[in-house]
């Protein structure tokens, strides 16, 4: 991983800094949140997965700056009491939010939209919306009140471009930008930023049967004018 540059007085740039990171256990939540302590900020990292919590912290503290501190708190974001709990963690030792990285998400309903189960599109849009809302509204609350911060949702290409069989993923992430520009909206006046990011592409656990060598993949590489697949570091 390529560090970034220090700050004017030579220390790391976001020494000082508290930053929230859900969905940080893999993927490019995690790869957020090693670049966030490599850079000085002391990170906390959320997700369903405590076992997969525990390896990722323990990939983040081997690059985080001098004082730089590392929590992992395992987190349903579709729970406002346990997303309130990790927001509150990751106050603990400044007593501010000052980013979050909204990276939770997922999806159950890959295939055709006549074979979608109501049940597992329900899931995903409370997962890939609800609870970027949810971790949205706890820490812009935070961040209204100290005076500012920066939030980033993970959203997708595909919220903009339909990718055929892709199920509720496309939708919710669609919806997931509009929360995000109508929360850019309402907080701006309170020196809060929030904007989302829409991967292409990216090498994570999630999209493994894309990412593998084949036709799929052929047709996504031809569609990218990079030539490659993404990964985690581009996004973070």
């Amino acid at each position: 991983m390529t560090l970034r540059q220090v700050s004017a007085d030579g220390g790391p740039p976001l020494a000082g800094w508290s930053a929230l990171v859900t969905g940080g256990g893999s993927g490019i939540g995690l790869g957020c949140a090693r670049l966030l302590a490599a850079d000085g900020a002391s990170v906390t990292l959320c997700g369903r997965s405590a076992e997969r919590l525990a390896a990722g912290a323990a990939e983040v503290e081997a690059v985080a700056a001098e004082g730089a501190t590392v929590r992992a708190v395992p987190t349903d974001v579709t729970d406002e009491e346990q997303i309130a709990a990790a927001i509150a963690a990751a106050r603990e030792d400044t007593g501010r939010l000052d980013a979050a990285v909204l990276s939770a998400g997922g999806s159950e309903t890959m295939g055709p939209l006549t074979t979608i189960d109501a049940g597992a599109w329900r899931r995903t849009i409370d997962l890939n919306l609800t609870g970027t809302m949810l971790a949205l509204k706890g820490a812009a609350a935070v961040m209204a009140r100290q005076g500012g911060g920066s939030i980033v949702a993970v959203s997708s290409i595909a919220s903009a471009v339909t990718h055929r069989w892709f199920g509720a993923y496309g939708p919710s992430k669609a919806a997931l930008d509009h929360l995000c520009k109508m929360a850019a909206d309402e907080l701006g006046a309170s020196g809060v930023r929030v904007n989302s990011v829409l991967p292409g592409l990216t090498k994570t656990d999630l999209v493994q049967g894309i990412t593998g060598p084949g036709p799929v993949l052929d047709d996504y590489l031809a569609c990218t004018p990079l030539g490659r697949i993404g990964e985690v570091d581009d996004v973070a």
